[in-house]
Order: C-alpha cells, then sequence, then structure tokens
C-alpha cells in the first residue's frame, strides 16, 4: 500500500501542478460550468481515451495520459462545484480554489485508502482499457442522474 500511496501523490502532483499553472493563467473561469458541463468534460476526455486505445492513428498532439490528468482535474472541479453554496461568488481567489482542490484531493485519496483495503489493490490487475470503460460507465450513470434531475 505504500507503494500505491506514493506513486498516488506523483500523479497528483503532476495534476496539481496542471491546475495550478491554469488557475494562476486564467483564474477560475472553470466556475461558470453547471454540474451537466463538467460532466460532459469528463465524458469528452474519457471517450477519448477509449478512442485512443482503439486507433493506431491520432490527429491530435495529446496522449492518453494528458486526457487521463484532464479527467482528475476537472472530476476535483466538480467536486469543488458541489462542494460551493449556491450564490457563492463565481471567481474564486487563487489561494482558495487550491486550498479547495487539494482538500477534494485528500477526500478522494481517503477513499482509494479504503477502497484498496476492502479490495485489495485488485485494479492493479485490471487492464488500463477496463479502467477507462469504467469511467465511462459511471460517467454515464451521472449523466442520465443529471437528465432525470437527481431521481435514480
Amino acid at each position: 500500500m505504500e507503494e500505491t500511496l506514493k506513486q498516488y501523490d506523483r500523479a497528483f502532483a503532476r495534476c496539481a501542478q496542471l491546475f495550478e499553472a491554469k488557475t494562476s493563467d486564467y483564474g477560475t473561469a472553470w466556475r461558470i460550468l453547471r454540474p451537466s458541463s463538467l460532466t460532459d468534460q469528463l465524458f469528452i476526455k474519457a471517450n477519448r481515451i477509449r478512442t485512443l486505445q482503439e486507433s493506431d492513428h491520432s490527429m491530435v498532439d495529446e496522449g492518453i495520459d494528458s486526457e487521463f490528468i484532464g479527467i482528475v482535474n476537472y472530476s476535483l472541479m466538480a467536486m469543488i462545484q458541489c462542494g460551493l453554496p449556491e450564490g457563492h461568488p463565481l471567481e474564486l481567489p487563487a489561494t482558495e480554489a487550491i486550498e479547495r482542490y487539494h482538500d477534494a484531493f485528500q477526500a478522494t485519496r481517503d477513499l482509494m485508502i479504503a477502497k484498496n483495503h476492502d479490495y485489495g489493490e485488485a485494479w492493479r490487475d485490471m487492464r488500463v482499457s477496463s479502467l477507462t470503460d469504467l469511467i465511462l460507465m459511471k460517467v454515464l450513470r451521472v449523466k442520465q442522474i443529471e437528465d432525470h434531475e437527481g431521481i435514480t
């Protein structure tokens, strides 16, 4: 488990570096996105990963890694959005956005630790393509819930 945490933290550092750089450059323009728009961004990223996994040719010079980083960052943005009260100012100070980003990361890290305890890191034996399919399935399920206004 210790190696998993090191790998997780290294991957997160890459995601956080990009989030912090974009927050510095663009502010928190992403705050204008509704939860359903964030879900659609997650779908686009996961679908592109699947397309790249099934194809030998890419016309855009961005690989699978950058798409997974996008999934992490859009997911954490969605957690931040859903955790803010209605009417909260659209523009967050960079320090607040980054702090909330790190808090959302910590919540996902804690969940990963609990799941790894219960499932014995079974995900390590899965194919990356299966993980992509699971992401797509869960995003599609969230889209269905959103489309039905929360009725499951």
